[in-house]
């Protein structure tokens, strides 16, 4: 599995324990993840992100974009979320910086579409 299907997979785990084990697999304890919407340092702190994230869209998943782009330490690749198999109500861009081993060090996402209320 490559790291965008760990990352999206991380997004969809919904048993907090292992989410808490995938957060910690693929982030450094150091790690840090901002958007517009949450700034967090620490696998708890991402951990807690996701899960409200997944507390405000019950029921979508994230799923892989079309972009996907690497250099060096950096990837940057585009996902989505909305129903399975279905239209995405939202659409992202994350930036990522791996550490030396391969987990990821930070994440800075951007929301290209949001749901309108």
């Amino acid at each position: 599995m490559n790291l965008i299907d760990r990352y999206i997979a991380c997004w969809n785990e919904t048993d907090p324990e292992a989410r808490a084990k995938a957060v910690a697999e693929l982030w450094t304890e150091d790690g840090t993840y901002t958007d517009p919407l949450a700034d967090v340092a620490g696998h708890a702190g991402i951990a807690a992100v996701i899960e409200g994230a997944q507390g405000m869209f019950p029921g979508l998943v994230f799923t892989p974009g079309d972009l996907y782009d690497a250099h060096h330490h950096i990837a940057r690749f585009t996902w989505h979320l909305g129903p399975e198999g279905g239209e995405p109500v939202a659409v992202g861009f994350d930036v990522v910086e791996l550490a030396e081993d391969g987990r990821i060090r930070k994440v800075l996402g951007f929301l290209d579409k949001v749901p309108t209320a």
